[in-house]
């Protein structure tokens, strides 16, 4: 079966090395509490705000050895009173039935989804 997981976070500035450093904890926070292996990911779609425009979060993720893996890079809709400086990310996973997503909005980000925020409602 196909599952999707969703997940964000924020940056404090515009800078490459930040970008890439946020995008890589996002993913090995999705893949810590996934339990993920890189063979059961079938593509990963990243969106940014209009406000970030240093690096790309595919970069980041092929620096983590996420090479055989489709990614995509998008802008984020420019929505008045967004959140700012955000980075999200849908990730499409093939796993056995019974397999419930665990979602990650870290930093500013869980404001986004207070429901799916990182330790809200589970022990790790």
């Amino acid at each position: 079966m196909v599952f999707a997981i969703r997940g964000a976070t924020t940056v404090e500035r515009d800078s490459k090395d930040e970008i890439i450093s946020c995008t890589q904890e996002l993913l090995n926070e999705i893949i810590f509490r996934n339990n993920l292996k890189k063979e059961e990911i079938v593509f990963i779609l990243f969106t940014m705000t209009k406000d970030l425009k240093s690096a790309f979060p595919a970069y980041a993720a092929r620096l983590m050895g996420f090479v055989d893996i489709p990614l995509i890079c998008a802008q984020e809709l420019d929505i008045e009173g967004a959140l700012n400086r955000c980075i999200r990310l849908l990730m499409l996973i093939q796993r056995d039935n019974g397999f419930t997503p665990k979602h990650v909005y870290l930093k500013e980000a869980a404001k986004l989804r207070e429901d799916l925020a990182f330790g809200k409602g589970e022990d790790l």
